[in-house]
């Protein structure tokens, strides 16, 4: 795999001085970006799907991983609440070890491939979800397994990987290689291959949400008002779209706020 090559050129790397090894390490995380790059168009496509697919009721995102790939794949669904009102059922999480594998390691859980497939199973997926599995490797068992069962269920599969050929990208409707090779530190995918998957999955599912209409002349317009930073900026965009000064754009959001309150 490449991901776990060793690079001639940092064999010595404990030896360089600081800035080289952090000049080396930056021009590393510009090659991730790059990799991203020459996927533009399978990631369109996938996202075009996603959105067709999630525009369903009930449709969920289920992000899919372990270890790093894991987290980087759950840290994008847990923000697609507050920015894009995307969240609560209409997101769902399979990580290997469960969420004790967010802050920790789980040693053994992603090379269990039976737990993968019950725990999606477990989640009765349908035709209107989006399973979205992210491994470096492309070879997690836990990762590949439960890809499988959320397509033999129906649901669309996209796969994230960083290694060509492997069997995660085999198993999904939408394969995506994110080729970032050898890492500076051998086999250390929380750099290069973990930016990559970042920035392939920010791409993929803020697609999906403008798709989905939940982006309008630029704006986030389904954002969550949480706290006054976010209030203020919807006060801006109201103003900006409808061309009013700031005291019409707060007597509007007033004006929701108190229609969204009423019982139904």
């Amino acid at each position: 795999m490449s991901t776990e090559d060793v690079s001639p050129r940092f064999a010595d790397l404990d030896l360089w001085p600081t800035h080289d090894i952090v000049q080396a390490m930056l021009e590393g995380q510009l090659a991730a970006a790059a990799a991203v790059q020459s996927q533009a168009e399978r990631i369109a496509r996938a996202a075009e799907e996603a959105a067709a697919r999630l525009s369903a009721p009930n449709g969920r995102l289920i992000y899919v991983g372990a270890g790093t790939s894991g987290r980087v794949a759950a840290m994008d669904g847990v923000e697609l609440g507050p920015t894009f009102d995307w969240g609560g059922a209409q997101v769902a999480y399979l990580l290997a070890g469960g969420r004790e594998a967010l802050l920790s390691s789980v040693e053994g859980a992603e090379d269990d491939a039976a737990a993968g497939a019950a725990e999606m199973q477990g989640l009765a997926p349908t035709a209107s979800d989006v399973a979205v599995c992210v491994a470096a490797s492309g070879r997690t068992p836990y990762t590949i397994a439960a890809a499988r069962a959320a397509g033999d269920a129906g649901a669309l599969t996209v796969g994230f990987a960083n290694n060509a050929r492997s069997p995660l990208l085999q198993a999904v409707a939408h394969p995506i290689l994110l080729d970032t090779g050898a890492e500076i530190v051998a086999g250390s995918t929380r750099m290069k291959a973990g930016t990559a998957q970042k920035i392939a999955l920010n791409t993929f599912s803020t697609a999906v949400m403008v798709r989905l209409g939940r982006v309008y002349a630029g704006f986030m317009i389904r954002m969550r008002l949480a706290n006054r930073k976010l209030q203020g900026r919807a006060l801006g965009m109201i103003g900006a779209v409808a061309h009013v000064e700031e005291a019409v754009a707060r007597d509007a959001l007033e004006r929701r706020a108190a229609i969204s309150s009423w019982p139904c």
